[in-house]
């Protein structure tokens, strides 16, 4: 339940404080004391957007605070932990709004949030329903939402939408290859021809990339490398007093030094060693000099394979992995182009496969429906009975349609408000009176499965009155009896069920006007009920028939 809401500097609120308690909270004032500002009030912290017209002229900041206070926050600390919040402790759950000139912050329990988390834990919350939501009973899409809660198909509903979706997107693909224009689709082919042709007639890879800038180095260098190598050669095997013949001399040294002195075996074998490295060293560098093709040929062949790695890195990626990568995206999109007739075909007759996965969830869905209409029918009928249709009936019509987001399935609530009068669609018929307790009798009747802890009306109750209001309060204080109700109400017969009663004024003060809110105890609640009854100057008989009504 709701236990306190303080709201601070919001419109044509100071500094509020209301405190409510389970059952039938009623709210009744005067047109204009401000009433509905604690509706409004509500919504903001349930995540409807604010801006800073809303605070009040003089003051910087608005702020509203309310503590819910829940038997069972399982609902609601699942959409915490979904978004990374601790769970309720005790069931105390805080949520704060704060609103400035530049800046909008919301908090649960302490912790920052975003709208979209306060929306949704209004879902499993609160549910708000304002003077200006009568005429979504009229609309077939809430009517099916109506029947589909009151049923509990949310399981049949979403395997039915998973299927749809499927089916959506296949159609979606097929419409994009319908909708193409020939000329353009022949410009797109040509394009991706072009490319992909380039790129494949030069067979470029990293592996050769990497040869051909390593080659282009060394030809670009060949005449030193040469000189060098020379150099190296003629240092270890052909001028005089090479390294060659230094170790030659050394090795007949040492063999006659092995003879007379054993342990000189392991230098012998050392320098042999060495006299094998450098003859090997001296080979392979005339190898590789031998093998340098330092042709002018050679030369502008490695500048054009260059070049053409430069060209398609520039044209088509910046490293040859990119380039061949996107090589083989646009040799894909080329296939699925000149196969689109085949894919085209290939398409529908999987559109034709999940369709009838469609229609076969639609059916179940439907067939659920069906099950459910009669009973919703009936319930309805029963509420509408209790608040002053003695001898209305309620129907609900389901119609076969095509495959559409909710279903195969067209809806159309029906009614008849009197004796003999036949049915006819409840939007055809129904005054904004009639259209009231319809809502409030559908509200009664999803109530008793609903788990959302608490229910908000805005004058549920307009342009009703006598019998009917003292009715519609008793079908209100029947709904409280599972839930909390918060009601706003300019029916004295409504407010005398209520099990707590505030009063909602306005005043005056140093050019200042000022909402207050004031929790009526047994003495006030009978003047404030006279009030209502009879205007601002309460009598001897409108207070005796506000005792009256509060005595029932």
């Amino acid at each position: 339940m709701l236990r306190t809401l303080k709201i601070k500097n919001l419109a044509l609120v100071d500094d509020v404080q209301v405190g409510f308690n389970d059952g039938l909270n009623v709210i009744t004032g005067e047109t204009g004391a401000g009433k509905s500002l604690l509706i409004g009030a509500l919504r903001l912290l349930l995540g409807e957007r604010a801006d800073k017209s809303m605070i009040r002229t003089g003051e910087s900041t608005c702020s509203i605070h309310a503590e819910f206070g829940l038997a069972d926050s399982s609902a609601v600390d699942a959409v915490l932990a979904d978004v990374g919040l601790d769970a309720c402790d005790g069931g105390l759950l805080i949520i704060r709004r704060i609103i400035t000139e530049s800046s909008n912050k919301a908090l649960v329990n302490d912790e920052p949030a975003t709208l979209q988390v306060l929306r949704r834990l209004g879902e499993v919350l609160v549910d708000m329903h304002g003077p200006y939501d009568h005429q979504s009973l009229l609309d077939p899409a809430a009517q099916l939402e109506i029947l589909d809660a009151f049923g509990q198909l949310s399981a049949p509903m979403t395997a039915y939408r998973a299927v749809y979706s499927q089916y959506r997107e296949l159609q979606r693909r097929i419409d994009e290859l319908n909708a193409a224009n020939e000329e353009d689709l022949m410009r797109q082919i040509e394009f991706l021809d072009y490319r992909v042709d380039e790129i494949e007639k030069a067979r470029i890879s990293p592996e050769e990339e990497a040869e051909v800038v390593e080659e282009h180095g060394m030809v670009a260098n060949a005449q030193q490398l040469i000189e060098l190598a020379n150099g190296i050669v003629n240092a270890l095997t052909e001028s005089e007093g090479c390294a060659f013949d230094g170790l030659v001399a050394a090795q007949q040294n040492l063999n006659r030094l092995v003879k007379l002195m054993p342990e000189a075996q392991e230098w012998h074998d050392e320098i042999e060693r060495a006299t094998t490295a450098v003859r090997e060293v001296v080979r392979s560098i005339e190898g590789s000099a031998a093998g340098i093709d330092a042709s002018a040929e050679r030369m502008q062949w490695l500048d054009d394979r260059l070049t053409t790695y430069q060209t398609l890195k520039r044209k088509y990626g910046a490293t040859v992995e990119a380039v061949l990568d996107n090589c083989a995206e646009w040799r894909r999109q080329l296939d699925e182009l000149r196969s689109r007739d085949r894919r085209r075909a290939e398409l529908r007759q999987e559109a034709d496969g999940v369709y009838a996965e469609v229609e076969k969830a639609g059916l179940v869905l439907r067939k659920k429906r069906e099950n459910v209409a009669d009973h919703l029918s009936e319930c309805i009928t029963r509420e509408l009975v209790d608040i002053g249709f003695e001898h209305g009936f309620f129907d609900v019509q389901i119609k076969p349609c095509e495959a559409g987001p909710s279903g195969m399935d067209a809806i159309e609530f029906g009614f008849a408000p009197n004796a003999g009068e036949e049915m006819r669609p409840l939007r055809l018929i129904a005054s904004s009176g009639e259209i009231s307790r319809v809502m409030l009798a559908t509200k009664a009747v999803l109530a008793r499965q609903d788990r959302i802890p608490v229910l908000v009306f805005d004058e549920i109750d307009a342009n009703i009155g006598g019998e009917i209001g003292g009715a519609v309060g008793r079908k209100l204080a029947e709904v409280a009896e599972l839930h909390q109700l918060i009601v706003i109400t300019h029916l004295p017969q409504v407010a005398a069920y209520g099990t707590t009663h505030l009063a909602v004024s306005k005043k005056v003060e140093n050019g200042r006007t000022y909402t207050e809110v004031e929790l009526l105890d047994a003495e006030s609640r009978p003047d404030e009920i006279a009030r209502m009854l009879g205007g601002k100057e309460s009598t001897n008989v409108t207070l005796q028939h506000a005792r009256e009504l509060l005595e029932r």
